[in-house]
């Protein structure tokens, strides 16, 4: 099973990014499997900023990140995406994609069964 995140990148504040997630492995169930996206930033712990359930009909966001991300995913084409907008400099670290079989969204790390090698977001001020 293979997460692949990517679409990081260096923007200024106020700019947009778009992630990408794509799942690849015949054992990984990502239609019916939940996907979230976290994030640690240098000398931080690894934290929640959003999940979708198996369908996309439920999502859960981080206080943090409301009403300026969101998360989207397309089941035939096994991919999670994120969508950033207005980007502020706390929004710099490492963003991890990750899944979830047991399909509904859930904001705790260990809730995830896989987890993506991560994609850089740096935003400058």
């Amino acid at each position: 099973v293979q997460l692949q995140a990517s679409g990081g990148g260096l923007v200024q504040a106020g700019g947009s990014l778009r992630l990408s997630c794509a799942a690849s492995g015949r054992t990984f169930p990502f239609s019916s499997s939940a996907m979230g996206w976290f994030r640690q930033a240098p000398g931080k712990e690894r934290e929640f900023v959003v999940a979708i359930a198996w369908s996309g009909g439920s999502t859960v966001y981080a206080d943090s990140v409301k009403g300026r991300f969101a998360i989207s995913r397309d089941n035939v084409e096994n991919t999670v995406y994120l969508q950033m907008n207005s980007l502020k400099p706390d929004d710099t670290a490492v963003y991890y994609c990750a899944g979830n079989i047991g399909g509904v969204v859930k904001t705790t790390p260990t809730y995830y069964n896989y987890w993506g090698q991560g994609t850089l977001v740096t935003v400058s001020s």
